[in-house]
């Protein structure tokens, strides 16, 4: 089977191909457009400039995209890369009109085009070439005395919401420092785009000529490093520990590694290299600040959930301390039974128990917290005293109102212990008044629930195993109005507390 194509290009040059295929069919194709064929015959191996003309006249006019054979016989070096770098290997550069020429008469217009394009946030490659001749080995040394033809800018626009989630975290008292290898043009640029309300920029230069220790003086001062060395981003966390601050640091790349351990918080992202998730202490599944924000609350909810069992359990036992010791000291008996100590423990420790996903106020998120061993200490003496005191309060009831028995006197403590443990949870849980503060379903829950229990306890057929009796039901009202009198003085004493702790 034989088959002729007959293609008739109306151009500057007519080329005709006879070309033979298996097949039954006969085709004719007319093309008409302004593209210029040019063989490769046409190419002088020999005339540096020729190659020069032919590759600027490439790259400058589009007619000529289909010249695919024009360095067929040539080996051609071309360099991308950084602008200053690339430049600094070049000897002359290709000009608007597509002539090569020293590059020192338009290293001008090139670096301030280069500017122009940083200032408008292009990330921007410079390229480079020269004729290599037949040469087949490429040495470090080639790249020399080459031609500078143009760049390659690239935008990046910033993520839609980005000026809200940095907003966000400026609310937390959330400090965002952002470390580039762009220039420090792209990156204030970048700053000033994305809201971030402190743009100055330092650059890996001003870091490399600064002492350690003038470098901690004012490295604070700075939002956006630039231009940074690979092996200067952990001199910058280093630096930023200095100065006290809980530093986190996010990234995904191999020269982000000893950053990433050198921080108190390495972060990084399901999609980084391996090694940068193995240093980090917290891999994100999703490269959204938004998760970060989302983290931070949550690990301040969980701060000032653990805060909450620290008082309640530090102030109930230092109460209850006290008030077993003074009370065995004027009792011809134990104030309560081992198995009633146990009991009591366990009653008041499940609603404890709900406090991990208890409600925080919003108050509490937008600072961040520490620890505060004098804070801790002040709070167990004082809450521990008050509750001791309204702890002896029953005493007198039970003793001088009720004459109770040992097992009435230890049933009656053991109600009012309980009781008030259980409930004063929603008072010290907050630094608000308990009654704009809501807990959550869970706490609220377990808390009046327990209380319950343990007000019926006395009158369930096993209590005597417990060593209890039920008590006269007119308790119940003292009872009651001991708790009430207990939380109202709690809210004054918190409210007096937290003001004196802040005015000091």
């Amino acid at each position: 089977n034989t088959n002729t194509n007959t293609n008739t290009n109306t151009n500057t040059n007519t080329n005709t191909n006879t070309n033979t295929n298996t097949n039954t069919n006969t085709n004719t194709n007319t093309n008409t457009n302004t593209n210029t064929n040019t063989n490769t015959n046409d190419f002088n191996n020999n005339s540096s400039n020729n190659l020069n003309n032919k590759f600027s006249n490439g790259l400058n006019n589009t007619d000529n995209i289909n010249d695919q054979n024009i360095f067929e016989k040539s080996n051609i070096l071309i360099t991308k890369g950084a602008v200053i770098e690339v430049l600094s290997i070049c000897s002359h550069a290709v000009n608007n009109e597509g002539k090569i020429v020293d590059i020192s008469t338009v290293i001008d217009q090139i670096n301030a085009l280069y500017n122009k394009l940083s200032s408008e946030g292009f990330r921007t490659l410079a390229v480079a070439y020269k004729d290599f001749g037949s040469a087949s080995v490429i040495n470090r040394d080639d790249e020399s005395q080459m031609i500078f033809t143009g760049f390659i800018s690239l935008f990046d626009p910033p993520k839609e919401g980005i000026k809200d989630t940095i907003f966000d975290l400026n609310n937390l008292e959330v400090e965002l420092k952002v470390i580039t290898g762009d220039n420090a043009l792209i990156a204030k640029n970048m700053a000033k785009k994305v809201g971030m309300n402190n743009n100055k920029v330092i650059t890996g230069n001003d870091i490399q000529n600064m002492s350690d220790a003038a470098f901690v003086h004012n490295v604070s001062k700075y939002n956006v490093f630039a231009e940074i060395e690979p092996n200067q981003k952990e001199r910058i966390i280093i630096a930023l520990k200095s100065t006290g601050k809980v530093v986190g640091y996010m990234g995904d790349g191999i020269n982000d590694v000893s950053a990433i351990h050198s921080a108190d918080v390495g972060l990084s992202v399901n999609t980084a290299v391996d090694v940068a998730k193995e240093a980090a202490d917290m891999v994100l599944l999703d490269k959204d600040l938004e998760v970060l924000i989302e983290g931070i609350k949550e690990g301040r909810r969980t701060f000032a959930n653990t805060q909450k069992y620290i008082f309640m359990a530090t102030s109930a036992n230092l109460g209850n301390m006290f008030s077993m010791a003074g009370a065995s000291i004027f009792l011809p008996f134990l104030p309560l039974l081992p198995k009633q100590v146990l009991l009591t423990n366990l009653m008041t420790d499940i609603p404890s128990m709900t406090l991990p996903s208890d409600n925080v106020d919003d108050e509490w998120i937008k600072h961040p917290r520490g620890w505060d061993l004098s804070f801790i200490k002040k709070f167990m003496i004082v809450f521990g005293i008050l509750s001791s005191v309204f702890d002896y309060i029953t005493f007198g009831v039970l003793i001088f109102l009720f004459k109770a028995s040992e097992v009435e006197f230890q049933t009656g403590w053991f109600i009012e212990s309980v009781v008030s443990a259980t409930l004063i949870v929603l008072v010290i849980r907050t630094r608000k008044s308990f009654t704009k503060s809501k807990p959550s379903k869970y706490l609220a829950f377990f808390s009046i629930s327990i209380a319950l229990f343990v007000m019926i306890l006395p009158y369930i057929p096993f209590a005597s195993i417990l060593g209890f009796k039920p008590v006269p039901p007119i308790f119940y009202l003292v009872l009651l109005s001991i708790v009430v009198f207990y939380i109202v003085s709690a809210e004054i004493t918190k409210r007096w507390f937290y003001k004196s702790l802040n005015s000091s």
